[in-house]
């Protein structure tokens, strides 16, 4: 089958979720399948990689959007009835070079990554299109408008809900929609009424992400992972160190909390104390993972399946997070992740994991064998190639 992947993001070095979903799906099926890629490069550094690619994708086309201009755009078309996040990867250009490649080249199918991209191919009726949406992301903008923040944060966040809404009817368009979780297919099936929809669970790579013998006499080093110039990661950021950290440190006045991502912003920066330690871009996670007690999410903004949750239970290390990065696993509480429903909950439940070597390793160890069981990147390719089949059929 020839399938073209319509991306938004050049999809190497596969360190951000978006990016790695998409080179983890590729690299498997291209075992089987001649696969294609067109997508945007914002940094001329990714031109580097090519190479990387090219051991995947037969034909790929490249389209350069620089930072600045996309947020021009946005800053022009603020009164726009189009979300920021269309406006952000509008260009006529890419839709040139996608036009003249399909024109040149024999496709069967067409695979879109999220929801911003859906205005390239929703019209392209003479193809069999799957869209891939990493979450539901309404659902995101619902969430944001039920955060209290000042009078322009809130209106803003109210209005762009509505964009966001209003456009997302667009998936009525494709032939199959794919979703992380349960919650996000309901959450779009309640809201616009289409039952061509599935799960795509997001996955781990476990060739990369294993770890035999975990320490778990390890009681004092938590850790945060994630692309710290992203809002939900900021946002988790300062809620933990501000509001739950504090609770944690009357009891264990020695943890060290461990912020690791790329790209820190200032507000990440100035959370840095003697207990607060931001590392910014680390080559290899699996490390720092390994050095640590317990990981965190405590995300209030988003959907979906998280890979800060997953990378650390496939290495069985206990995570406590929020319900964002819980609710799409389909899990137990205590089932490798502790569900943590306010601050009070978090800190207690990294207090009783800090306290106890068994809580640790029980938690772990259940997380672990969920992870090799559900959400394998190999398993998930092969959901993903028979969603094609299907499609063909």
């Amino acid at each position: 089958m020839n399938i073209l992947f319509v991306a938004n993001r050049f999809p190497y070095p596969p360190y951000r979720g978006d990016k790695l979903k998409i080179y983890n799906l590729a690299k498997r099926l291209s075992a089987k399948h001649s696969l294609f890629l067109i997508t945007f490069v914002q940094d001329k550094s990714d031109y580097e990689y090519i190479n990387e690619l090219k051991k995947i994708f037969g034909k790929i086309e490249l389209v350069y959007l620089p930072k600045y201009l996309s947020v021009l755009k946005c800053v022009l078309k603020v009164f726009s009835k189009k979300p920021f996040q269309i406006i952000y990867f509008e260009s006529s250009k890419f839709r040139k070079k996608l036009k003249g490649f399909l024109n040149e080249n024999n496709i069967d199918a067409i695979h879109t990554q999220h929801l911003r991209m859906s205005q390239y191919t929703y019209n392209l009726k003479n193809y069999k299109r799957i869209l891939d949406l990493p979450d539901a992301y309404s659902l995101y903008w619902k969430r944001r408008t039920e955060m209290k923040g000042n009078f322009f944060e809130n209106l803003f966040n109210k209005i762009e809900y509505k964009k966001v809404i209003k456009f997302e009817e667009i998936i009525r368009e494709f032939d199959l929609n794919l979703v992380c979780s349960e919650e996000d297919k309901n959450f779009l099936i309640e809201k616009h009424n289409i039952n061509y929809i599935d799960i795509l669970p997001n996955g781990v790579d476990l060739h990369y992400f294993k770890n035999n013998n975990h320490n778990y006499d390890i009681n004092n080093r938590i850790i945060f992972t994630g692309n710290m110039d992203y809002f939900p990661n900021i946002d988790a950021a300062k809620y933990f160190v501000n509001e739950i950290l504090p609770k944690v440190k009357s009891r264990f006045p020695d943890v060290e909390f461990y912020i690791t991502g790329q790209k820190p912003v200032k507000q990440v920066e100035s959370l840095r104390n003697k207990n607060v330690i931001i590392m910014g871009f680390v080559e290899n996670i699996t490390e720092e993972y390994s050095k640590s007690a317990i990981a965190i999410s405590p995300i209030r903004y988003g959907a979906g399946t998280l890979n800060k949750v997953l990378e650390p239970m496939a290495m069985g290390i206990p995570v406590v997070s929020t319900e964002v990065g819980f609710r799409g696993l389909g899990i137990k509480s205590g089932e490798g992740v502790l569900l943590a429903k306010n601050k009070e909950q978090f800190s207690e439940h990294i207090i009783n994991l800090l306290s106890s070597r068994a809580l640790r390793k029980e938690t772990g160890e259940k997380g672990k064998k969920i992870v090799y069981n559900n959400f394998d990147w190999d398993k998930i390719a092969d959901k993903l190639e028979k969603f094609f089949i299907n499609l063909q059929k």
